[in-house]
C-alpha cells in the first residue's frame, strides 16, 4: 500500500468519525439501552431495576395483548401501504397527463403530505366526531345514515377509520416518487407501443409497469417501514382505543412507558419493533443493492 493510498484511508475514516460518532450516540446506544432495559423489571412504584432475563419475553409473547399489537400492526401497515401505493399511482398517472391546471393541481395533492402528522389527525378527529363531524352531515344529507356514527369509538371500525386518514396523509408521498418515474420512461418505448397498436392497458402493462418495477419495490419497501413506525395519526385518532383495537407497535410502547411507567416491558416491545424495522430495512438496502449491480452491468 502506497503512502498516498494509506493517508487517504485515514483521511477518509477522519471526515467519517463525526457522523459515525453522532448516529452512534442518537441511534446505536438507546437501541443497546432498550434490548439491556429489556431483560430487567422496572415500575414508577419499583423503579429499582430488577433483573429477571427472559420472564419478560414469555410473559408478553403469551399474552393475548401482545397477539393483538402484531395483528394490529399487520393490518395497519398492510392496507395503509397498499392503498397508499395504489392510490399515489393513480394521481402520477393523472397528473402525468397534460391536463388544464397541471401545476395546480400538483401542489393541491402535495397539500396532505406537507401537513404535520398532528395536525392531520386532529383533522381528522374533528371529521370524524360523531355529532359536528363532516363526514356523519354528509353521510346523513344523502341518507345513507340516520344517526351519527361514532367512527373511533368502535372497535369494530375503529381501525379503518385511521387507516384511511393515514392513506390520505401519505398517498402524496408515493405520487411524487411515481410521477418522477414515469417522467424517466424512455418516450420511445411508449410511442413504439401506440405505433404497434397497443392500448392504454396494454402500454401500462408491458411498457410502463415493467420500467418502473425497482422504484414500485423500493417505494412499498419505504413506505412499509415509516407506516409500520408511524405513531402520530394513531395515537391522536384513538390512543389505541377503543379496547386496543388499534395499537400499534409505536402507540403500545408509549402507552407502556410513558403513561404507565412500565419501561421493561415497554422495551421488550421495542425490541420486537427494532428487529421487525432491521428486517425491512435490510429487505430495502438489498433490493437498492441489487438495482445498483444490475444498472453497472
Amino acid at each position: 500500500m502506497s503512502l498516498m493510498t494509506y493517508r487517504d484511508r485515514w483521511l477518509t475514516w477522519l471526515f467519517v468519525a463525526p457522523a459515525l460518532l453522532l448516529v452512534s450516540v442518537l441511534m446505536y446506544y438507546p437501541m443497546l439501552g432498550t434490548v439491556v432495559e429489556s431483560f430487567y423489571s422496572t415500575s414508577f412504584i419499583n423503579p429499582t431495576p430488577k433483573f429477571v432475563g427472559l420472564t419478560a419475553y414469555e410473559k408478553i409473547v403469551g399474552s393475548a395483548e401482545f397477539t393483538r399489537v402484531v395483528w394490529n400492526s399487520f393490518i395497519w401497515t398492510f392496507f395503509v401501504v397498499v392503498l397508499q401505493n395504489v392510490l399515489g399511482f393513480a394521481a402520477a398517472l393523472l397528473l402525468n397527463q397534460h391536463l388544464p391546471g397541471q401545476g395546480l393541481m400538483r401542489a393541491l395533492v402535495l397539500l396532505p403530505w406537507v401537513l404535520p402528522g398532528v395536525v392531520a389527525a386532529v383533522l381528522w378527529r374533528f371529521m370524524y366526531d360523531p355529532q359536528l363531524g363532516l363526514i356523519n352531515s354528509v353521510l346523513m344529507s344523502l341518507g345513507l345514515i340516520d344517526h351519527g356514527i361514532a367512527w373511533l369509538a368502535e372497535p369494530t371500525i375503529a381501525m379503518g377509520s385511521a387507516i384511511i386518514a393515514a392513506v390520505w396523509k401519505g398517498f402524496p408521498f408515493s405520487c411524487v416518487v411515481y410521477l418522477a418515474a414515469l417522467q424517466a420512461i424512455d418516450r420511445e418505448q411508449i410511442e413504439a407501443a401506440i405505433v404497434d397498436g397497443a392500448g392504454p392497458v396494454r402500454r401500462l402493462l408491458d411498457v410502463i409497469l415493467p420500467g418502473m418495477r425497482e422504484v414500485i419495490v423500493i417505494n412499498f419497501l419505504l413506505t412499509t417501514i415509516l407506516t409500520f413506525n408511524y405513531f402520530d395519526m394513531i395515537w391522536v385518532l384513538t390512543r389505541g382505543g377503543p379496547q386496543n383495537a388499534t395499537h400499534i407497535f409505536p402507540t403500545k410502547i408509549y402507552e407502556l412507558g410513558f403513561g404507565q411507567f412500565r419501561f421493561g416491558e415497554a422495551a421488550v416491545y421495542g425490541v420486537f419493533s427494532i428487529l421487525a424495522l432491521a428486517l425491512m430495512i435490510t429487505l430495502y438496502f438489498g433490493v437498492q443493492s441489487n438495482g445498483s449491480r444490475r444498472k453497472s452491468s
